[in-house]
């Protein structure tokens, strides 16, 4: 392969763009021990203290998720089923309260677990439960007489960054080989003119 045949531009573009995917695996990685961090931080909360006031502050709510919260319900605005599992993992439908109290807004409440997806009666009152992800409360002990759901676990939140950074590196590695490839296709349809 002669040196002169090789475009200079397009190597530049393929080595930078290698560079920049080596580099945001590497990011990934560094992502990957952070969300360690955090889910061993999550695995730790102590679930079962003297719950906390619930609305937290946006900083807060991550802060705290897990954790064991207590709210009022004071007008509940709506009650809808989604798909749900109870504490014995059992399929069924989980029953979500959109709650509204005086100077704290709208918050989800999800009340329990049943077979049927029509909605219980539930008019409102106090909440205790666990802190999930997004900001809702999931009710326990369970309320409206429904079954109880399945507790918020930190070990249900996916991990995926390393598959990530095995991802940027594969690319870059691809991009890389491809180019090779190329470059010697190239030349051998140009033979060198010496």
């Amino acid at each position: 392969m002669n040196i002169r045949s090789i475009p200079v531009i397009a190597t530049l573009i393929v080595i930078a763009a290698a560079i920049i995917m080596v580099m945001l695996g590497f990011w990934q990685l560094g992502r990957a021990d952070e969300k360690n961090a955090l889910l061993e931080r999550y695995q730790a909360t102590d679930r079962a203290g003297t719950p906390i006031a619930y609305p937290l502050g946006a900083d807060a709510l991550e802060a705290n998720l897990y954790r064991s919260v207590s709210a009022s319900c004071e007008t509940v605005e709506e009650i809808s089923g989604r798909a749900g599992t109870n504490a014995v993992g059992a399929k069924g439908w989980a029953q979500i309260a959109q709650c509204r109290t005086e100077g704290i807004g709208s918050f989800e409440v999800a009340l329990g677990w049943s077979r049927a997806p029509s909605p219980p009666v539930y008019t409102g009152g106090e909440v205790t439960g666990i802190l999930a992800p997004g900001g809702k409360i999931v009710a326990d002990p369970p309320l409206a007489d429904l079954g109880p759901l399945a507790k918020p676990d930190p070990a249900d939140l996916p991990n995926n960054h390393l598959a990530y950074a095995g991802q940027w590196f594969f690319f870059a590695l691809t991009a890389l080989v491809i180019y090779f490839i190329a470059l010697r296709s190239r030349t051998r349809r140009r033979p060198d003119e010496s």
